[in-house]
């Protein structure tokens, strides 16, 4: 099979990201942080060194403030739901996943906040100025997404987080897409909250991610339990990271996530994303010869983290996802992909789009191989 649904999750995986798995669950795999035993030592090590590895990548200056979750979609809701109280206003834009939106929404319906969601361009694209207008007395949070899950937009990171440090509201950050191919300095990018899954550009293992939250923010756990620490006490300890890490966390998958981005620092962040651009950009040029095809992604790579976004006129978007798989054996993702207001913002609401999404271990003749696929798809269009 062509894979080209990395968007989605990334595959296949570093093979030293396997192995090291493998070798974690068959020698120390104990519990890390719960036991005084040789076992149990050497996975509180293994599980450190990633705290540590994932620390030097994003340029986060305490280790101990970086929480392991299952996913990104955990970590933005203990960012979210740690951070707000009654009365608060909250700032997001118009390419959010559901991941973001539903928390908001949710609390917005319980009166608990406020919300304003800023719109973009006809590709999803907000302007910073736009969030700065947005602000008002009692905003307490931004959240933007680093690049969108359904066209691969960049968004103005850099610019929304000056604007946040200056205005002395906290930035959260949803790195879902981009984390791997797009560097990420929080410092330098004034990020107060970073949401992260392992799975996708970081190249680890499914249910793996992270919270990276700034030190002196005030940030309430989602979930309360164990924590191998102050054991004596009825109480969830303050300290990071126990406080968001209770109950066993999976220490094969860290293990393997430490590794994915190990593999990304030997082959270098620029490559990949260079990489990345060239498919990007052939894609979009091979579909611009195709009749009777919309494109929804810009190519230049500022604007895109490796996402091609598309539709046949008058052809479902689960139809040709369906017959790229069927018939071609070729992964790519149909529908509204988990963001019904990223499509809104791109006016395929009732359509979908098929989406393309490459990876560093996709090649330009599987690019070519596809665009000769779709232009059978196209000439077979009434």
């Amino acid at each position: 099979m062509i894979y080209f649904d990395n968007a989605a999750t990334s595959f296949p995986k570093p093979k030293r990201v396997y192995e090291e798995m493998l070798w974690c669950m068959e020698k120390y795999c104990a519990n890390p942080g719960r036991g005084g035993h040789k076992m149990s030592l050497e996975s509180g090590r293994a599980v450190l060194k990633v705290r540590e590895i994932i620390s030097d990548f994003f340029n986060i200056k305490n280790p101990m403030q970086v929480v392991f979750t299952k996913n990104a979609t955990e970590a933005i809701n203990i960012a979210i739901k740690g951070v707000l109280k009654e009365g608060d206003h909250v700032i997001t834009t118009c390419m959010e996943h559901n991941s973001v939106i539903r928390p908001l929404k949710a609390l917005e319906k319980e009166n608990i906040i406020e919300l304003t969601i800023v719109p973009g361009d006809e590709f999803g694209e907000v302007d910073a100025e736009d969030i700065r207008r947005a602000i008002k007395g009692n905003t307490r949070l931004i959240v933007s997404t680093l690049s969108s899950n359904v066209n691969g937009i960049i968004m103005p990171v850099k610019d929304i987080g000056s604007i946040a440090k200056e205005k002395g509201v906290l930035f959260l950050v949803d790195a879902a897409q981009g984390a791997g191919s797009i560097k990420i300095d929080v410092e330098e990018l004034n990020i107060d909250m970073l949401a992260f899954p392992g799975h996708k550009g970081l190249l680890g293992p499914q249910g793996t991610g992270g919270l990276y939250v700034r030190e002196g923010i005030k940030i309430n756990p989602l979930i309360l339990g164990g924590t191998g620490s102050n054991s004596e006490s009825f109480m969830q300890p303050e300290t990071f990271p126990d406080i968001f890490e209770s109950g066993t966390i999976n220490t094969p998958g860290i293990v393997g996530l430490g590794y994915g981005i190990e593999y990304i620092n030997r082959m270098g962040l620029d490559n990949i994303n260079i990489l990345k651009h060239k498919l990007v950009k052939t894609i979009y040029e091979g579909l611009s010869e195709l009749r009777n095809v919309k494109i929804y992604s810009r190519p230049e790579i500022s604007k895109n983290s490796g996402i091609i976004a598309f539709n046949f006129d008058d052809v479902e978007s689960n139809e040709v996802s369906y017959v790229l798989d069927k018939v071609y054996n070729v992964a790519t993702r149909s529908g509204l992909h988990c963001s019904p207001l990223a499509h809104t913002t791109l006016k395929t609401i009732k359509t979908g789009a098929v989406r393309i999404s490459v990876g560093c271990f996709n090649t330009l003749e599987e690019v070519k191989i596809v665009l000769k696929f779709l232009k059978e798809i196209s000439d077979n269009i009434i």
